[in-house]
């Protein structure tokens, strides 16, 4: 999905594949840092470990540093941070699905352990090539995962002038609405702003994927057959008639309260006014 996409905080995002420039910048560091700590190890473990085995085991604790550092930690690192290592957060890029949800273990381990003969062995010479022969700037690891990198920084959110369907206007004034999730709702929203712009499998799938979720928040549900984007607009608009309703009565009782303030019990007059 090029046009955007839906995180696993309900956010649409946009997916625009991150440049090449960036990806190696990230790509440098993440590899800086991975060999700092490997020589790391190597010095502060595997000298102290040679002395206490045989001089026939040192290949064998050779092999588990490596494998440790060079798959177990960027592993862990993009599983936890999902898809942000220290080189993607530092140049403002993020690792996400192709379908644009937050990368698992099983694709960060499987970026890792490609990465070893594509970044390591090849001193990334193929993931240079198959990175500029990709539209979406994919290496070999990105491709067997089903993962690519996109920018998080610098976007803009976008928002929908938010309308009442005339239709669903009555539904809406009788159906009981709880309160919506502050993520849930700027996921609506910035759909809404985006929708137009969609690919058009991408905007139906989205949309109804926001309006099952909203649904829940929502009795009795909309009438039959109502377009998802109809009764996403309808909530919102609903919601935010009644929210400002709220505040009115809100900003009302605090006047009213102030007033009392000011007075002595019993409506005595204040002798300072």
């Amino acid at each position: 999905m090029r046009d955007g996409i839906l995180t696993g905080e309900g956010v649409v995002l946009d997916a625009r594949p991150a440049s090449f420039v960036t990806r190696a910048l990230g790509a440098v560091i993440d590899l800086v840092a991975i060999g700092a700590v490997l020589l790391s190890l190597v010095f502060a473990v595997a000298g102290a470990a040679l002395n206490a085995v045989s001089i026939d085991f040192a290949p064998a604790v050779w092999i588990v540093l490596t494998v440790l550092v060079m798959v177990g930690i960027p592993t862990t690192v993009e599983t936890l941070s999902r898809g942000r290592s220290l080189g993607k957060l530092a140049m403002g890029i993020r690792v996400v699905r192709d379908d644009g949800g937050p990368v698992r273990f099983r694709h960060a381990f499987i970026r890792a352990l490609v990465g070893v003969g594509e970044l390591w062995m090849t001193f990334g010479s193929v993931a240079v090539v198959a990175s500029l022969s990709n539209d979406k700037g994919k290496r070999v690891g990105d491709m067997l995962a089903g993962t690519y990198a996109i920018r998080v920084r610098g976007g803009r959110p976008t928002y929908a002038a938010i309308a009442m369907p005339p239709y669903l206007a009555g539904w809406a004034a009788h159906a009981d609405m709880r309160r919506l999730p502050d993520g849930l709702a700027l996921a609506v929203r910035q759909f809404l702003g985006r929708a137009a712009g969609l690919n058009p499998a991408s905007r139906v799938r989205v949309g109804q994927d926001l309006a099952g979720r909203i649904e829940r928040f929502v009795a009795p549900g909309p009438p039959p057959g109502t377009p998802a984007e109809d009764f996403l607009c309808a909530v919102l608009a609903e919601r935010r008639s009644r929210d400002w309703v709220s505040a009115q009565r809100g900003r009302e009782l605090a006047r009213e309260q102030g007033e009392m303030l000011h007075r002595l019990p019993y409506s005595v007059p204040d002798p300072r006014h």
